[in-house]
């Protein structure tokens, strides 16, 4: 957090993270996604993944990857609202947010490609495999950006 102090008022910034997450296509597709225009991401049931959710902000962008079909990442999403109660749960240790469609990757990547990229070797996707919601760091988030000839 950098804080800049202007006369009489203070100006937080945040850096912005980045994340991933993972979707069978036929539980909830990129598609499905895109028509929804926004949804809420409920079901979490691994501390990790809950952890990641819960430190998520607004604005924060992710990866939207399909699991088990494709193994590929095929579009950008963005945060539009920070954790709160998973409604599909009365127990209060699982969350949920909200996030919506921003881009879909020109290219979407493989499971396959990222393991073939060296500079990509640290992925929690690759390392964590079976966690549902992970980090990326911002140099991985560009250069899969950059494979996916994809701009924001």
């Amino acid at each position: 957090m950098i804080e800049f102090k202007f006369s009489t008022f203070v100006k937080t910034y945040y850096a912005m993270n980045y994340w991933l997450v993972k979707s069978e296509p036929v539980k909830y597709s990129w598609t499905q996604f895109k028509t929804d225009k926004k949804t809420h991401w409920d079901g979490v049931r691994n501390y990790a993944a809950r952890n990641n959710l819960k430190a998520m902000k607004k604005g924060d962008l992710l990866f939207y990857y399909h699991s088990n079909e494709g193994l590929e990442i095929v579009g950008i999403a963005e945060v539009i609202k920070e954790f709160y109660q998973d409604p599909t749960t009365n127990d209060p240790t699982w969350v949920a947010i909200d996030v919506k469609p921003k881009k879909a990757m020109k290219k979407p990547i493989t499971l396959s490609q990222i393991k073939k990229d060296k500079s990509l070797s640290g992925m929690q996707l690759i390392k964590l495999a079976r966690l549902s919601v992970s980090a990326v760091t911002e140099f991985e988030f560009n250069r899969i950006l950059e494979l996916g000839e994809t701009t924001l």
